[in-house]
């Protein structure tokens, strides 16, 4: 019995298997959305907002005996910005260093200029599977037109129709890739689902928070950064957080009127951080000028980015 019990567990690497799977497309395609749906739980913030995800988030599913590290990735578009081409760059070198790669096509929008780019950029991509994504919206008939012109396109090992805001077809996703993923030993524990710092996520959760309260108000360049992080004698912790930004002016709408934005704000992020660590948070939220910190390499790296010196 207990020979039987070694062999059926996690770390057998003969009968295990485990690979990273990079999502790439343009913004809003819904990678971030597909990422959650795999992994059976938030790992990815997700916003109406395009570039929200800024560098590479890896969620962790488990399906049979595979583990699957999906790394979720910004979008891919025109970068106009150095921050553009930090997360641009980012992506591609996620999707090239895969064993894996989905390439999600927005099911609405089909091979627009975005689409096309992507199209043309995977010469080198290992192997590649469509997800056509957001069926839900589209008719039938366009969902089969567009996979028979993307297939002709690309050269993709299978090709999948998902909805991954319901979750229609996404099991279905999730199992092909276990079967597809290297023979191996599992990375990561079995009930891991993100590689990503506990600071990290929290700070993310903030900034998600940030922007679905002040979509247009919101500076495309502020960022959350996780200052301290003390767990205290009741069991609870205390999380000091700064959220960062270009000027004054920015500063005062995220403050919003006698403090009121900036409190719905640390209202709403402190618990769902709550829920992610499972204790009570207090959570303590500041708001800076840092002014063109786009331009500072060390905000780079504080983020998991590489800074494009162009």
């Amino acid at each position: 019995m207990a020979a039987m019990a070694e062999a059926d567990s996690p770390g057998a690497a003969a009968e295990t298997r485990c690979g990273f799977i990079a999502l790439i497309g343009a913004p809003n395609v819904g990678k971030s959305t597909l990422v959650n749906a795999l992994v059976g739980a938030k790992v990815s913030i997700v916003t109406h907002k395009v570039q929200t995800t800024r560098t590479l988030v890896r969620g962790i599913a488990t399906e049979g005996r595979s583990q699957l590290v999906l790394i979720d990735t910004p979008g891919i578009f025109a970068p106009r910005r150095r921050l553009d081409r930090a997360m641009v760059t980012t992506a591609w070198s996620g999707a090239h260093d895969a064993d894996l790669a989905c390439v999600l096509i927005d099911a609405r929008k089909g091979i627009d200029a975005e689409a096309e780019a992507i199209l043309a950029g995977l010469g080198d991509v290992r192997t590649k599977i469509l997800v056509i994504n957001k069926v839900d919206l589209v008719a039938k008939e366009s969902l089969l037109a567009l996979s028979g012109e993307l297939n002709a396109r690309a050269a993709f090992a299978a090709t999948f129709m998902v909805s991954a805001l319901t979750g229609d077809g996404v099991a279905d996703l999730r199992r092909w890739l276990a079967e597809q993923v290297p023979a191996g030993p599992w990375h990561y524990p079995p009930d891991e689902i993100s590689a990503a710092p506990m600071r990290s996520l929290a700070a993310e959760i903030t900034r998600e928070k940030l922007t679905l309260r002040l979509h247009q108000e919101v500076p495309y360049q502020a960022t959350v950064e996780t200052e301290a992080w003390t767990e205290r004698k009741d069991g609870s912790v205390r999380i000091e957080q700064t959220i960062y930004v270009e000027r004054e002016s920015q500063r005062k709408i995220v403050l919003g009127k006698g403090g009121q934005t900036i409190k719905a704000i640390g209202s709403d992020a402190r618990r769902e951080i709550a829920d992610a660590v499972e204790t009570k948070v207090h959570l303590m939220l500041f708001v800076k000028v840092r002014e063109n910190w786009g331009d500072d390499p060390e905000r780079y790296r504080e983020i998991g980015l590489e800074f494009p010196n162009d």
